[in-house]
């Protein structure tokens, strides 16, 4: 096997952490900053234009200690050296997991089956940038020598999320084209995109590594049945172009093979933005800046790869989300972002962790005994303190929460961005410090309330405090910014993965569904009454198919 298969709980470590956990788990921030007055230096990682406090979790140096003891133990480093060199990581599909090196430098040498694949990735590279010039210059004109004025990306997952979370977060840098995404098989998306579009000077972006997933070919069929209503078949070549291996079938839908950019199996659909799957991307705001997005990326690589573990800041996120996981059983974890451009990023990185760590079969085969995976979610802020923040600060849960800040406002609104960090950084420390039955009631002694009425209020007004939290804080958000903060939520997910033992880049789980869905296709389609399937799903098909 290409990555070790430790369980992790058999492990000295686990076990050192176990009997570590019971001394510090009802241990209150409040004290541990109280009782060390370095804790913030000793816990805050400056690095680039990023400022990463993880002091406000709920755990002491000697905790950051026994995680990565945990790591060594695990031999996280011979994994990050494998996952960079491409190993064959992914061996349930056999394949390396090199999405890193789509972003690497050209003088670096990436081997697959005793082949560099750099060079490749740079003609690649080379046919993206060429392309974007020559739509965003208008050299590329429609059938009727319009020029292009919008940019249709046709994905579903991988081939959507991170495209559409990119341009939403870039919006900021975008040139004049419009960009539209249309993912869900529901034929109201489909419609609701193209609507209001001239097909004369529209350009569609077809993603599918494969071209037979069935979301993307139906939307791409309807795509094209409604722009052949007013174009000529050969018009087609002008205005959809593909990223996908399938040659053979992008050519029968009617694309040049110029007009064709490939993908590796190396690459996993979850990660493939940096590839020609981010073509939408450098579309909607340029090469110069998809390039940035890329460098960006590359450098925090290279912080991951080579940095000691007490200061790497992937390494320690993807070891807290294990401490949280596994010995405090919180099963979620909120990405708190105080920027609306970043409006898409839990979203996005939902599937990139939910769908690389929801395993339960380790990479021995055999069924985990402990918690894999965490529940991401989240929202804006300052929008999210209206809507969920009550059950972070009072509820039941422990969730932890990653707070991500810009201290650059792209706008320069200084009034606006002032207010709204005053948020960000006041909810950190009130998610840390809560507030304490005295201070309930100096509060509520100012008031006119009677002292009955005072008594009733104060157990609804305390707040525990204690809940962690982790500031991520970026000087301005800017393309190479994006790509740093984007990587360092993979290399999280590398960490977590090899940590549980399991295997991250794989998705069987996400293929059952959707065989079930063919077998009922056809039956939808036949005359005879539905009898195959449980009571249930039985009752819900006829009744549906009767109506």
């Amino acid at each position: 096997m290409a990555l070790k298969a430790t369980n992790p709980k058999h492990t000295e470590s686990w076990s050192t952490l176990q009997q570590h956990f019971n001394t510090v788990k009802d241990k209150h921030l409040k004290d541990l900053f109280k009782n060390n007055p370095k804790r913030a230096d000793q816990l805050t990682i400056k690095w680039e234009d990023f400022y990463v406090d993880f002091s406000k979790n709920r755990i002491t140096k000697e905790t950051l200690d026994l995680l990565i003891n945990l790591a060594n133990e695990l031999d996280l480093k011979d994994a990050i050296s494998k996952y960079f060199s491409g190993d064959i990581i992914n061996e349930t599909e056999g394949r390396a997991v090199l999405h890193t090196a789509l972003r690497a430098s050209k003088a670096d040498e990436v081997y697959v089956d005793g082949v560099n694949v750099i060079p490749e990735v740079f003609e690649v590279r080379q046919k993206i940038e060429r392309f974007t010039d020559s739509v965003v210059n208008g050299k590329h004109k429609g059938f009727t020598g319009n020029t292009i004025t919008d940019v249709v990306n046709i994905g579903i997952g991988g081939s959507d999320l991170g495209p559409a979370m990119v341009v939403d977060s870039l919006q900021f840098y975008k040139n004049h084209l419009k960009t539209h995404f249309i993912s869900n098989v529901d034929g109201d998306h489909y419609y609701e995109v193209v609507k209001d579009l001239n097909p004369e000077t529209t350009l569609f972006v077809i993603v599918s590594k494969t071209f037979t997933t069935q979301e993307t070919l139906s939307n791409a069929n309807s795509v094209r049945e409604w722009f052949l209503k007013s174009s000529p078949k050969e018009a087609v070549a002008s205005h959809f172009v593909a990223v996908s291996t399938n040659i053979k079938s992008v050519k029968e839908f009617g694309i040049a093979e110029d007009n064709i950019f490939p993908m590796k199996d190396w690459v996993g659909g979850r990660f493939s933005l940096w590839s020609a799957v981010g073509l939408s991307i450098s579309l909607a705001v340029g090469y110069e800046n998809f390039n940035a997005l890329l460098l960006g990326a590359n450098t925090m690589d290279t912080h991951f790869r080579v940095t000691d573990f007490s200061k790497n800041i992937p390494v320690i996120g993807g070891l807290l989300t294990v401490w949280y996981n596994n010995f405090f059983k919180s099963e979620s974890e909120a990405i708190i972002p105080y920027t609306q451009y970043l409006n898409q990023f839990a979203t996005y990185l939902q599937q990139g962790i939910m769908e690389s760590n929801g395993k339960s079969v380790d990479r021995n085969g055999n069924r985990v005994g402990y918690q894999t995976g965490t529940i991401i979610w989240g929202e804006p802020g300052t929008n999210s303190q209206h809507a969920f923040f009550q059950l972070i600060h009072q509820g039941t849960k422990l969730i932890p929460a990653d707070f991500i800040g810009f201290v650059e406002s792209l706008n320069g609104n200084a009034e606006h961005h002032d207010k709204l960090m005053s948020n960000y950084f006041a909810q950190t420390e009130a998610l840390m410090n809560g507030k304490t039955e005295k201070e309930v009631l100096q509060e509520l002694d100012s008031s006119k309330l009677s002292k009955e009425d005072i008594e009733t209020l104060v157990p609804f007004k305390i707040f525990e405090g204690n809940k962690p939290t982790t500031s991520i804080l970026i000087k301005k958000l800017t393309p190479e910014s994006l790509g740093k903060l984007i990587a360092m939520y993979e290399h999280q997910i590398f960490v977590q993965g090899i940590i549980w033992n399991i295997f991250s880049y794989d998705q069987f789980g996400v293929e059952l569904g959707k065989q079930l869905a063919k077998t009922i296709l056809n039956e939808l389609n036949a005359t005879d009454a539905i009898t195959t399937h449980d009571a249930s799903t039985q009752n819900l098909l006829n009744f549906y198919k009767n109506q």
